[in-house]
């Protein structure tokens, strides 16, 4: 069999490819592929999986500021960072050391929903707010100070803030917001109710690759920290940017071949058709793309035009980053649209000479595309998710990295246990 030049290359993932190699060869013969696969992997280790890039691992301080958090994770390119408790003694364990996981996503609507719940105060509406994670946003004039109302008050008077009245008033809310003492002086531990996980959901160096690869498929994780109880730290992120990277350099052995030639078609793909897609129009607000994303926990929302079947750009979740970077951007913009949201970003990107997917119109193919077309192109544009169009390149459907790896390895009966059950919400079409 002749290898592609990817399988060839004497790289972290090549190698790993070639260990799957060689349990393939030695599974029984009368296993189907799909169960050739689940056992190779649950051979192999986690701690074998390649080291992320040191500038991946980064912690952030439970008593750094909303901004220092921000800056780090821009700084770093990452979406997400463990957060550290700093009042944990050197030798704590990792369940001690850390108390969650901090979001780009899970700071911007974080400050929407306080910003909306001290407008409420000031309005004398009794109600709060929820944060994420279902704690109430109890704001008072203890908490958030003068500076928190002046937010309120300055941006637009009394009673009104949050999604929709930011979307009115363009870059003006966001240089507020940003440059307040209230975003300045919060600490990322005042936050730790919005963390999903108390601290976080972690794999221990001897857990196995079916173990992650379910828990970045099926149980919805888009990353996942590898610690050593021994050493109570983290040792490795493995994302599925990261699981998919692995499965492109494996292009041309036996195991991939036996299922990254096979149609998309064939393989019951894309998962999530046209008409259940989350879609956000060119001249909606981009800030309720955010927020949908955030609420209906996907990763990334279609721009469209038209009669909604024509992709004209895709925007992530990754890319609230701007409007706390760099809210200058939209000073000029009285109504923050998806549309002018990529416009402006994608001039600010190449005045900046940054790379980034925005750079790109979207990523696209088809139901008759292969799998190993798709991996590898996900791949190459360093992308989450690839829209699926038809000959006149209307919306079929999107494929995301959950999908790819889920075509990977199934589930044995009763692996888990119950240890989800009512924690991980599963729906039947579930692709983020």
């Amino acid at each position: 069999m002749q290898e592609s030049p990817r399988s060839t290359v004497s790289s972290p993932e090549a190698k790993l490819g070639l260990k799957v190699e060689d349990l393939w060869d030695v599974q029984e013969p009368q296993l189907s592929p799909s169960e050739k696969l689940n056992s190779c992997f649950e051979s192999i280790p986690v701690s074998a999986f390649p080291p992320a890039p040191s500038s991946q691992v980064v912690e952030i301080n439970s008593d750094s500021s909303l901004d220092e958090a921000v800056q780090m994770l821009s700084k770093h390119k990452i979406l997400s960072a463990p957060v550290r408790n700093v009042e944990a003694p050197e030798d704590a364990s990792w369940i001690d050391r850390y108390i969650g996981i901090v979001e780009f996503a899970g700071i911007a609507v974080w400050l929407l929903h306080q910003s909306e719940a001290a407008a409420q105060m000031m309005s004398g509406s009794s109600s709060v707010g929820l944060v994420p994670g279902g704690s109430a946003a109890t704001i008072s004039s203890a908490a958030l100070g003068t500076p928190a109302y002046a937010i309120a008050s300055t941006a637009i008077g009394p009673g009104i803030l949050g999604p929709e009245a930011a979307a009115t008033m363009g870059g003006s809310f966001f240089e507020i917001l940003t440059s307040s003492d209230f975003y300045k002086n919060t600490k990322v531990g005042d936050i730790s109710g919005s963390f999903r996980w108390a601290p976080f959901l972690a794999l221990q160096t001897s857990d196995t690759f079916l173990t992650m690869l379910l828990l970045l498929s099926k149980y919805r994780m888009k990353s996942l920290p590898v610690v050593d109880p021994g050493e109570g730290k983290i040792e490795n992120i493995i994302t599925q940017s990261a699981v998919v990277h692995m499965l492109a350099e494996c292009v041309g052995l036996h195991w991939f071949e036996t299922w990254g030639t096979r149609k998309l078609s064939e393989l019951g793909l894309p998962v999530m058709k046209s008409n259940q897609l989350l879609k956000v129009h060119g001249d909606e607000s981009v800030l309720q793309a955010f927020k949908l994303m955030r609420v209906k926990r996907v990763g990334g929302i279609p721009v469209v035009e038209g009669n909604g079947r024509k992709v004209i750009g895709n925007i992530s979740i990754r890319d609230v980053q701007f409007l706390l970077t760099a809210p200058e951007l939209y000073k000029d913009h009285r109504s923050i649209t998806a549309k002018n949201f990529l416009t402006t970003v994608r001039k600010y990107l190449e005045e900046h000479q940054e790379a980034s997917p925005l750079l790109r119109g979207p990523i696209t193919c088809r139901k008759d595309n292969t799998l190993e077309e798709v991996i590898l192109r996900l791949d190459t544009h360093k992308i989450h998710r690839i829209y699926v169009v038809d000959e006149d390149e209307h919306l079929e459907g999107v494929i995301t990295l959950r999908d790819i790896i889920s075509k990977v390895v199934h589930e044995p009966p009763g692996y888990f246990g119950d240890f989800f059950y009512g924690v991980v919400p599963l729906p039947k079409n579930s692709s983020v």
